[in-house]
């Protein structure tokens, strides 16, 4: 009997983790160095793993489809904040930013000129996400 109530209770969690990583893909860990503001709520310094969502948005007129999607900050398995990166492919990078882009599966934090917006950029396998963060007052 504890033996048929164990493999119904793993069965579950199994089964639990397989419908939860269905709706996420982890894009990578990121480390924030001071408070900024994410979907316009406070996200504190700290390391997060960044996933993204299965949330689907709609493109605007003349964007390419998925060329926006929601991430997810996560810490200690709690969803800390979240916000809408931008999508650009391995092809449309160099278009589009100068400078020093981080190599594929890593990531790189910083601070724009002028301090307005702190910048979250993940290259995923050569997808890059790019989210501009402003800091919290």
């Amino acid at each position: 009997m504890k033996r048929l109530v164990f493999m119904g209770v793993l069965a579950g969690v199994l089964a639990a983790r397989a419908v939860f990583a269905q709706g996420t893909t982890t894009l990578g860990t990121v480390h924030i160095a001071r408070t900024l503001m994410a979907d316009g709520k406070p996200l504190p310094a700290g390391t997060y793993q960044v996933r993204l969502t299965s949330e689907e948005l709609k493109a605007a007129v003349g964007q390419s489809p998925n060329g926006e999607q929601f991430v997810e900050f996560v810490k200690g398995g709690q969803v800390a904040g979240r916000e809408v990166a931008i999508v650009v492919s391995a092809e449309e990078i160099g278009t589009i930013a100068k400078g020093a882009r981080p190599k594929p599966g890593t990531s790189k934090v910083e601070m724009l000129k002028g301090g307005d917006y702190w910048r979250v950029w993940i290259n995923k396998g050569g997808t890059n996400y790019i989210l501009n963060l402003p800091p919290a007052s």
